[in-house]
């Protein structure tokens, strides 16, 4: 029993190695990235550009790439923009274990409403969703604007898919940490 354990553990481990190395970019693809993922969440949210107004800072990660197969594991990297400026970047990751087999990508953009949200992030040392912060995956109806919700979270993330944005999915232990790009 420990050998399968100990097989499974090393086998986590070199597919997420994999991912990670493979999917290492400059901070000029991160931000290229970053600007068409900010476009779509635009186009996708209806009153989403002003939403992202009143942000202290938005957490933009163009491409998270997943892959598994009975294990799996999730890396991506993205870019900290305070005022539309690129302040710093950082990596996601995450490991599942269950039924699963493939491989998808997404984009993720968590939106910081609070100065104290915001700071208590950049000031960790490797910040996990769910437990160091709880991140709330916002969800409405078909033609709503955005601004309209009475969000009251400090952090709120949206997540996307080639086909748009999906709802029902989580973050919650996914660890994000700086990065030096």
């Amino acid at each position: 029993m420990k050998t399968r354990a100990s097989a499974v553990l090393l086998f986590a481990a070199l597919l997420f190695l994999g991912i990670t190395s493979a999917d290492a970019k400059s901070r000029e693809e991160i931000n290229i990235g970053a600007d068409a993922t900010l476009a779509q969440f635009q186009k996708e949210v209806p009153g989403g550009g002003d939403f992202l107004k009143k942000a202290k800072g938005v957490l933009i990660f163009p491409g998270v790439l997943k892959a598994g197969f009975v294990m799996g594991g999730e890396y991506g990297e993205g870019v900290l923009r305070i005022d539309g400026k690129p302040v710093e970047y950082y990596s996601t990751a995450a490991a599942s274990i269950g039924l699963q087999a493939g491989a998808q990508s997404k984009s993720i953009v968590i939106v910081f409403l609070e100065e104290q949200a915001l700071a208590d992030f950049r000031k960790s040392d490797g910040w996990k969703a769910g437990v160091d912060g709880s991140v709330a995956l916002v969800k409405w109806g078909e033609g709503g604007d955005i601004n309209t919700m009475n969000i009251k979270d400090p952090i709120v993330g949206f997540v996307f898919s080639n086909k748009g944005l999906m709802f029902n999915l989580t973050i919650e232990g996914s660890k994000f940490t700086k990065i030096i790009r």
